[in-house]
């Protein structure tokens, strides 16, 4: 009898410890899980802003190209006006 005893604690303590451990694995993969899913959410934030930058660089880019192309028209009118060979 006492031997059925010792045995059956056993198997309820492997049992328990089992259980416990089950838990643990289950709230550390609930743990990776949201640190991926932090990361998505990241990246996505990430390429947002890229693409932003990238805009503001690009029609930074025109505005300079448009203000050289008015400046370089400026200087031949200016050229021609002062000229008189025409």
């Amino acid at each position: 009898m006492l031997a059925l005893m010792l045995s059956m604690g056993v198997f309820f303590t492997s049992c328990r410890d089992t259980a416990k451990e089950n838990e643990t694995e289950d709230v550390e993969m609930s743990d990776d899980m949201d640190d991926m899913n932090d990361d998505n959410n990241s990246v996505g934030s990430d390429i947002e802003q890229a693409a932003d930058d990238a805009g503001d660089a690009v029609e930074n880019a025109a505005n300079e190209t448009g203000d050289a192309v008015e400046n370089a028209a400026n200087e031949v009118e200016d050229e021609v006006e002062n000229n008189d060979d025409y």
